[in-house]
């Protein structure tokens, strides 16, 4: 039997035989570009034309009377979507998908939030002189003190603002003139949420009520009283007198009296 040798012909053709074909990198490449292969979808950051119209599909559709109530989950997204891609505003941008607005509704609703509470601080720090520029300025920096990064979506809480959900409870002294000034000179100021009274107040009001009811009512009778004593009084008077010295004011007067008191 012939010795076995690494550089034996039978060895070279048994290891030729068991590699992989080579790779063609040209080739490779060419399949990467293959529309049958599915990549990764670009991120794409979202403008501030894309964050109002966003705002403005989320507002308007929560807000709906008809359907805000009885619309799950996935058919308010898509409704948002609808929105959002038929924009006038957004013509020529490339459409979004209902997770995507998703996504960034969150990030939006997360940021200003926050930002509000910020807001909120600087208002109550606001010192004699401050307008609403240096309001504005301390809230940047107590939002980038708590959460360690800039807020930059200003933008979108000018824009949410004055929305009962993110309306903040303090304002500034030039701030109110500011909300009339946006809303314009025909609108009405929009009017503060009144809340119920809770049922010991509305048990004080009722006995307060009543009780100033009873004390009107007292008033009106002696009121009453008195003026039919002081009827009584001219009657007496009148009658006292001699019939023929009566004048035909006096007379008529008499009589009157007369017939209340029957």
């Amino acid at each position: 039997m012939e010795p076995f040798s690494l550089n034996s012909p039978g060895f070279v053709n048994l290891l030729a035989s068991q590699s992989s074909p080579p790779i063609d990198v040209d080739s490779a490449e060419a399949a990467s570009n293959s529309p049958g292969l599915v990549k990764p979808l670009e991120r794409r950051k979202w403008g501030p034309k894309e964050d109002l119209v966003l705002i403005s599909a989320w507002l308007n559709t929560s807000k709906d009377p008809i359907v805000s109530n009885e619309q799950k989950a996935g058919a308010f997204w898509k409704r948002i979507e609808e929105y959002f891609n038929s924009s006038p505003q957004l013509i020529g941008s490339v459409s979004r998908e209902w997770s995507q607005c998703k996504q960034s509704w969150g990030r939006v609703n997360e940021q200003v939030c926050k930002f509000v509470g910020s807001h909120e601080a600087a208002l109550k720090e606001q010192a004699s002189g401050q307008n609403e520029n240096d309001v504005m300025k301390a809230a940047h920096d107590i939002f980038l003190n708590d959460y360690h990064v800039k807020f930059t979506l200003e933008h979108c809480w000018r824009e949410l603002r004055f929305d009962q959900k993110w309306r903040s409870h303090s304002f500034s002294r030039d701030g109110a003139k500011e909300k009339m000034k946006e809303a314009g000179p025909e609108v009405v100021p929009e009017e503060e949420e009144v809340r119920p009274p809770g049922v010991k107040a509305s048990k004080a009001a009722k006995c307060k009520k009543h009780g100033n009811e009873a004390a009107f009512d007292q008033i009106q009778s002696m009121l009453a009283l008195k003026n039919n004593i002081s009827k009584q009084k001219i009657l007496y008077r009148l009658l006292a007198k001699n019939e023929d010295t009566l004048s035909d004011q006096e007379v008529s007067l008499k009589n009157k009296f007369i017939s209340e008191m029957l």
